[in-house]
């Protein structure tokens, strides 16, 4: 067990979360279109995020890369446990900052959600697009490190291009969690946002160990 690791996560989290979460309140406040400004809060959120505490935790910063790497034995159970409550954590206190500044309204804002209620939509995109990340993130990490802190942004920048109108592009557990937890929104739905992007960190893990043991014949 490693202190440090698991306050990086923490930080880390928080920077990523009060970001996008502030990016969120901001284009509303400013009647700016979601789609074209959030990508950039969360993409640019998560490089300040692997710049300042990255090289401390290997900077996941969310549960479902966490998993993906606990999967592909790069980090053991017990610092994934310490991981995933700091993750949590630190999306919380983004949330409650966020309540701090504005308001409960603006927490709420924040919050995943799927349009029209299209749960089975929102969950199937969540699936697909967290394999995504965590495919690239696991490959990227291997196979080009020194790339890994602009690609990793950069894929979760346009992750949320393509995943908002459909899901809210949140593939991260604990960035889903702490909104619905700080503004009162919390129900059964967010199981969504929990499990689809937790399944698709084990999809997106035997993808990479598919193709990662092919090259290696």
């Amino acid at each position: 067990m490693d202190a440090r690791k698991y306050l990086a996560e923490l930080v880390g989290t928080f920077i990523l979360v009060v970001i996008g979460s502030l990016t969120i309140v901001a284009a509303g406040q400013m009647s700016t279109p979601i789609q074209i400004v959030v990508p950039f809060g969360f993409g640019l959120g998560l490089l300040a995020a692997i710049q300042s505490a990255g090289y401390v935790s290997g900077g996941h910063f969310n549960p479902a890369v966490t998993l993906g790497a606990l999967l592909d034995r790069r980090i053991d159970v017990m610092n994934a446990v310490g991981y995933w409550v700091a993750q949590v954590i630190g999306a919380i206190a983004a949330s409650a900052t966020v309540l701090l500044v504005a308001n409960q309204a603006a927490v709420q804002a924040t919050a995943s959600g799927a349009p029209d209620g299209k749960l089975l939509n929102a969950f199937a995109v969540e699936v697909l697009l967290t394999g995504i990340f965590v495919l690239v993130i696991l490959t990227v990490t291997k196979r080009a490190p020194n790339h890994a802190a602009f690609a990793i942004p950069l894929t979760l920048m346009v992750i949320h291009f393509a995943g908002i109108p459909f899901s809210g592009a949140s593939v991260n557990p604990a960035r889903s969690l702490a909104p619905a937890l700080v503004g009162g929104t919390l129900d059964q739905t967010i199981i969504v946002w929990i499990a689809g992007p937790l399944l698709g960190a084990a999809l997106g893990w035997a993808v990479y160990r598919a193709l990662e043991d092919g090259s290696t014949r």
